[in-house]
């Protein structure tokens, strides 16, 4: 009776003595393979990066954003532009008989201008705040100072630049009391900004923050706050702060209805668990399109097993002439078949993990972005998985062709 490791042996020396044509058949799984390990790398390393984004504002902060809260990619829209928040809503949220746990209330107002000075412009982002955002962001300045509470109050128009601003407009001149403009308005220059890789949501490099009473005014002409963020006392305080910031703009807003809310209200575990999600449900998606590459593999590798069955008709014939049985010759040509796909998962895996290295480098390196790598053991897992699941099931029609051929049909095969 033949052993699993005859079938085994055997299967393996079918597989090797056609060699380029074995390369070819297992191309595809390694294709496969290879996409699914980088999307589930790429997708876990874009996790950490926007969730550490987040982190840095501090687990005590609230997010108060205008508008309703978005349900879908066409709802995302209106809820920038909504000009819901205005002074007296920041100024109520400052009263400490209001929000008693709120230790400190910024606001915040941003928008996209032309930096220019003398003959050199460049395109900006303009964030509004008071003194207080560089705490949120944790901001060091390289050079100068950053604004105060005076400056804040009396509409100040100097402001604080990041490095590539610097860079485009200055070179290497010194920027500190220099005036750039946006439009007809000058705006002196106090402060640069320590150079920092490029976050998810701001690349401070190429931003301008100046009080926001004189971005309001004299840069995006507006009368409202894009967000507030209200840091409260402790992680414990979160409930109680919630709870009085949308009693209080329910009253402010004359809301009875909370359906009816035109702010909606985010913390960092809330916006963290929000890019969980998205970034998982795109995983699975872009993980599903690359796993169709496998399906055409398998096609691939039932084909030339169904061949290679042709082929070896009388190598067939000869085998069950000496004693092999149905289930021998079943064994073997299944075992080709996953053997191919196994080695192709192997190297799909390898693929995959120089292709999410060389990535994450590039991304780094040309991109700014602190894009970590991360190996990806559930997709390496899946991959192999994977990979043997597709062997079986391509595989097994062929195989059991293959057992099925009468012994002396077959060694009469031409």
């Amino acid at each position: 009776m033949m052993r699993i490791s005859d079938s085994f042996r055997t299967a393996v020396a079918g597989i090797t003595v056609h060699k380029n044509r074995s390369f070819l058949t297992i191309l595809g799984i390694v294709i496969g393979i290879t996409a699914i390990m980088a999307v589930m790398s790429i997708g876990q390393s874009a996790q950490e990066l926007i969730v550490g984004q987040i982190q840095r504002f501090g687990p005590a902060n609230v997010f108060v954003v205008p508008g309703r809260q978005p349900n879908g990619p066409n709802s995302a829209a209106g809820t920038i532009l909504n000009d819901s928040l205005k002074e007296k809503d920041f100024k109520d949220l400052q009263k400490k008989e209001n929000v008693p746990e709120a230790k400190a209330v910024v606001p915040y107002v941003f928008g996209y201008a032309a930096a220019s000075f003398g003959s050199e412009i460049y395109d900006v982002m303009v964030i509004g705040s008071s003194e207080y955002v560089q705490k949120n962001f944790d901001l060091k300045v390289a050079e100068g100072r950053f604004f105060d509470v005076f400056e804040t109050d009396q509409k100040a128009r100097v402001a604080v630049i990041g490095n590539k601003v610097k860079e485009e407009l200055f070179g290497s001149a010194n920027p500190i009391g220099e005036k750039i403009k946006f439009k007809d308005q000058k705006f002196q220059i106090i402060g640069v900004l320590a150079a920092e890789g490029q976050g998810s949501f701001i690349d401070f490099n190429k931003a301008v923050i100046a009080p926001y009473t004189a971005v309001q005014q004299n840069v995006l002409g507006i009368k409202y706050f894009n967000r507030i963020i209200v840091e409260a006392e402790s992680v414990e305080a979160l409930p109680g702060v919630v709870r009085d910031i949308k009693t209080l703009l329910r009253n402010n807003h004359n809301i009875d209805d909370p359906e009816k809310d035109d702010f909606f209200i985010q913390t960092q575990e809330s916006i963290a668990d929000s890019v969980k999600t998205v970034t998982n449900i795109l995983t699975v998606l872009l993980t599903a399109v690359a796993a169709i590459s496998l399906i055409v593999g398998g096609v691939g590798i039932m084909n030339i097993m169904l061949v290679s069955v042709t082929e070896r008709t009388r190598e067939i014939g000869l085998r069950k002439a000496l004693g092999a049985t149905n289930g021998n010759i079943l064994t073997q040509f299944l075992f080709e078949a996953v053997f191919l796909t196994a080695i192709g998962g192997v190297f799909g895996v390898i693929g995959g993990t120089l292709l999410t290295y060389l990535l994450a480098y590039v991304a780094n390196k040309f991109a700014g972005l602190n894009f970590s790598y991360i190996f990806s053991v559930s997709g390496a897992i899946w991959g192999i998985a994977v990979s043997f699941v597709i062997g079986l099931v391509f595989g097994i029609f062929p195989a059991r062709k293959a057992a099925k051929k009468s012994p002396i049909e077959s060694l009469r095969f031409e």
